[in-house]
This record gives C-alpha cells, sequence and structure tokens, in this order.
C-alpha cells in the first residue's frame, strides 16, 4: 500500500492507519515528504536529528527520505498525507510540527477518502489542492527537541533526558564534555540551534506532554520535571504554549 502511494502519479495522496498504545512503526523513510496528523492519541516522531512530540491539532511534517519511527501514546487513528516533489508553493522546507486548523483537518480526513489516482481536474483534485493551501498557510510550533551530532555535546543531551530533574549548572556540564563553560555554550547553539538552557527547558517540556498524553498528574510531572511547585510549570507551559497543560488537549 506505501509504495502504490509513493509511485501515484497525483502529486497528493493519503491513507489510514490505526495503532494501539505503545505501538512502533519502527524505522522507515519515504521518498515523498509526508505529512503525519493524529484524530486522537499522540506521536512520537524520532529522527536522527531530533524528535517531536505530536498531539492532536497539530501534524508532522517530514521531508522526503528522513529516516524516522513513530511512537504511539494511547491509541492512535493516524492520517497520513503524502506529497510529491513537485508540488508546487511554500510548503515547510524543513521537518516541523504544524497547527491543524478545523478546516485543515477536514481535508485531512476527506483526502483518506480519495482514490489513489483520481481524475485530473475533478472534485477530488481540487479537494487535495485545496490541502496543499491549507498546509502552505498553517503556522510551525515548537514542539521539536534536536539532537546534536558531537558526541560530548550528544552525551550531555542522553543524561538529561535520564534525568529531567537534573538541575546542575552549565559549569558542570562544560567539564565533563572537556570544554570551557564558553566553548560548550557555544558548541551546544551551533549543534542543536538553542542553548543550553533553551534545550533543557524543551526536553522537560516534551517529555511532560507525553506523560500529560497518558492521563498523569500535572503535579506529579512538574515535580518530576524539576520545578519546584505545579505554578511554576504551569507558568513556564503557558508562556510556551499559551494554554495550562490542563487545557493543551482539549
Amino acid at each position: 500500500m506505501l509504495k502504490q502511494h509513493e509511485q501515484s502519479e497525483r502529486t497528493v495522496s493519503a491513507l489510514v492507519a490505526d495503532y494501539p498504545d505503545g505501538a512502533s512503526t519502527g524505522e522507515h523513510a519515504h521518498a515523498r515528504a509526508q505529512l503525519l496528523y493524529a484524530i486522537s492519541g499522540v506521536m512520537v516522531v524520532r529522527s536522527a536529528t531530533g524528535h517531536w512530540v505530536v498531539p492532536p491539532t497539530r501534524a508532522v511534517w517530514l521531508q522526503p527520505n528522513v529516516v524516522h519511527e513513530v511512537r504511539m501514546c494511547g491509541p492512535v487513528q493516524m492520517r497520513t498525507v503524502f506529497v510529491a516533489s513537485d508540488a508546487h508553493g511554500e510548503l515547510p522546507r524543513s521537518s516541523c510540527v504544524v497547527s491543524v486548523g478545523p478546516l485543515l483537518r477536514e481535508l485531512i480526513v476527506a483526502a483518506c477518502k480519495v482514490p489513489l489516482n483520481y481524475p485530473e481536474n475533478s472534485r477530488d483534485d481540487r479537494l487535495m489542492l485545496l490541502l496543499l493551501d491549507e498546509l502552505r498557510t498553517t503556522s510551525t510550533l515548537p514542539l521539536h527537541l534536536p539532537l546534536p551530532a558531537h558526541p560530548g555535546i550528544g552525551k550531555v543531551c542522553q543524561l538529561l533526558m535520564e534525568d529531567l530533574a537534573d538541575g546542575q549548572a552549565t559549569e558542570r556540564w562544560a567539564r565533563l564534555t572537556g570544554m570551557t563553560t564558553r566553548t560548550f555554550q557555544r558548541t551546544f547553539t551551533r549543534e542543536t540551534g538553542l542553548t543550553f538552557g533553551q534545550w533543557r527547558q524543551q526536553v522537560r517540556l516534551l517529555a511532560a506532554l507525553e506523560r500529560l498524553a497518558r492521563g498523569e498528574r500535572v503535579i506529579d510531572v512538574a515535580f518530576d520535571s524539576g520545578y519546584a511547585s505545579q505554578s511554576a510549570f504551569t507558568a513556564m507551559f503557558r508562556r510556551q504554549f499559551g494554554v495550562p497543560p490542563s487545557a493543551f488537549y482539549q
């Protein structure tokens, strides 16, 4: 089925795939760009350069040939749109999480009912073109955790992912890599595009999103993420996403 979509004569195609909680697609890649959207459930998409947490009302856009794995948090009703490289217009030029408004959501759902090789200049063709138009105007969201190629910086990131509550100063992590603090900070930003502090906040946020998706209490997530109180965690969460944790999945 996937091969048929990759070889379709049409620019856009879509399909349905449902998964149980904890399921994984395994590592794979596609020749076409891919828009991954879940009607329900949360997806965690991992690649060599980072990972994305994708709740409902969001989707992840993956560039062609990006090796990735999708892991499900809760039962996931996945809807996938494949886009050929000859699509015209300002589609996202890098892999990212995008907002899915009501119209784009309904277009994705409708696209999954369209036959693979629909007639050109037909209603189905116009539906697919409108889907691309909506995708071009949607906003990107900060739900990506970039991972470094540098082995020393990569070791620091791995340790922080294993202990989200760790609050040790930058100087300690710099010593672990054998760098001065200034060199460590400069290298970290070059490798990830974020400062060390920004990256540490991002890894906590994305881990929190996974746990909140499973229905865990906000106060437990806050303390395990290294925050002194639920209110401090909630304030940081609201600054990042515009809503409190309790409202994020509504």
